[in-house]
């Protein structure tokens, strides 16, 4: 936990009021999203026992497994899932855009919109992406064969499961993220998981106070859990009796499922317009195209007869896909620091960003020392905050984040410090700066060690490259051991 996250925690239960921690927001909220609530029986991993589903908040649909254990009811249940998931994901296949690609040489094309699911809690992702690895895989044809769209929606599960590691993918959200990195509570973090808890922090009913609606919360009988767990003395008392039966009553039990999951279902709808009352982060829009991307090129995949993803990755695979999400994290924190200066603040404190005036600026300065001429133009920016950078350190200033700053030199004047910077790119290719290119005398700028430059991905051997320890060829010497 961050010092200012640290801070506003205190401050949030000293007020008795959820306190921001961030001023935009840092996910793309789709119109039409699809809200999932899975609900799993206690003691068999992964049996689901309901979900409740749909993309109306007026509308929810409720699917049921008379009995878990059996696995035909279970993969009637993932068949009637299909049946809702499939078709929602194919209302975005309708229309394409063009894509420049290779400086512009060549075009690439992706769909104009992307589906987005939500569920409660992380448990809830972890349902997704256990039921996708035990349905993908399940075979269409034989004794134990299963509807077609049972290992489709497999795969499509297993995708909207890897995404949500990615971290910026607005794909697959979780409703207690989503509102715990914008506002803090008074509570502790395994509180916050706790979607009613989280809610009655930041939307408390009229005439209760946080304390109360945070309390309120923790009564199943009040508010039920939000899934997959179910609640033990709603499995003692009322489930256990009507899955217990040879013929259980399907209509009565679809009744009382649809009451444990209906608070969590509005709950996830005044999530979502709590979050729709942030305006959007003005670098969400790219990182959900890239996610229309994977979306598009996961279609593409699927519909050309692309194999199922592996039941697990090799050495090379593992290793690429984590160099992968390490990039995205990277990213996707810089990205929040540039749009929001609420969270840039956090990098201020420990002075790996500092804000200060531009008390001299040389726009014009050539440095013909190289080969050719080249614009370099040299500022003064004067700062009472704390700088911890040394000359050489390249910076960037999220105003004009495809300029680099080099310092060069740092000189204390009185509380203050004059940092002289020399600027490179984003003025145009001339030797004259683009107009509002370089920072002017008295403009204030925000310069930061962060930065948004491409950063390539790992170079990884081929499969056959790697040792036999990590999955690749046995080596000659062992080949001649067991000769």
């Amino acid at each position: 936990m961050s010092t200012l996250t640290a801070l506003a925690r205190a401050q949030a239960f000293a007020e008795g009021r959820a306190q921001p921690l961030a001023t935009v927001r840092h996910l793309h909220l789709h119109a039409r999203p699809l809200v999932l609530i899975p609900y799993t029986m206690a003691g068999e991993p992964n049996a689901p026992l309901a979900a409740m589903v749909g993309t109306e908040r007026d509308d929810p649909q409720v699917l049921v497994v008379a009995q878990p254990r059996n696995r035909d009811d279970r993969f009637a249940f993932a068949a009637e899932l299909a049946e809702v998931l499939l078709p929602y994901l194919e209302s975005f296949t309708g229309e394409t855009e063009a894509v420049a690609i290779d400086r512009g040489r060549d075009v690439r094309y992706r769909y104009t919109d992307a589906p987005q699911l939500w569920v409660p809690n992380p448990g809830g992702v972890d349902f997704l992406r256990l039921f996708g690895r035990s349905t993908r895989f399940r075979s269409t044809e034989g004794e134990y064969a299963v509807p077609a769209t049972v290992p489709l929606l497999g795969r499509w599960l297993t995708f909207f499961g890897n995404s949500a590691e990615v971290a910026g993918s607005s794909l697959l959200l979780t409703a207690v993220q989503a509102l715990s990195s914008h506002w803090a509570t008074g509570q502790s973090s395994a509180e916050d998981a706790q979607l009613a808890a989280l809610m009655g922090w930041l939307d408390p009913e009229p005439g209760r106070t946080v304390f109360e609606a945070a309390a309120a919360a923790e009564d199943p009988a009040v508010t039920p859990p939000a899934g997959p767990a179910t609640d033990p003395g709603f499995d003692n008392d009322v489930l256990a009796p009507l899955i217990s039966v040879a013929e259980p009553d399907v209509a009565k039990l679809r009744e009382v499922l649809r009451e444990q999951l209906l608070p969590t279902w509005h709950l996830m709808w005044r999530a979502r317009d709590l979050l729709a009352q942030l305006p959007e982060a003005g670098r969400v829009a790219s990182r959900w195209d890239g996610d229309r991307d994977a979306f598009s090129a996961f279609w593409l995949h699927v519909a050309e007869g692309g194999a199922p993803q592996p039941r697990r990755d090799g050495a090379v695979a593992a290793a690429a896909r984590l160099s992968r999400l390490e990039n995205a994290a990277s990213r996707y924190a810089v990205q929040r620091a540039f749009d929001d200066p609420l969270i840039m603040a956090e990098y201020r404190l420990v002075g790996a960003a500092f804000e200060g005036e531009v008390t001299l600026a040389k726009a014009d300065r050539v440095d013909d020392t190289g080969r050719r001429p080249v614009l370099r133009p040299r500022i003064m920016v004067r700062t009472t905050e704390t700088v911890r950078v040394e000359p050489g350190a390249v910076l960037t200033s999220p105003a004009r984040p495809a300029q680099k700053a080099t310092v060069i030199s740092l000189q204390p004047s009185g509380a203050a410090v004059d940092v002289v910077l020399e600027l490179s790119g984003g003025m145009g290719r001339k030797l004259v700066a683009e107009p509002g290119s370089v920072p002017e005398v008295g403009e204030r700028v925000l310069l930061t060690t962060l930065s948004e430059a491409y950063r390539p991905g790992g170079a990884f051997p081929e499969p056959e490259q790697t040792p036999w320890t990590h999955g690749g060829p046995p080596s000659s010497s062992l080949e001649a051991d067991e000769q």
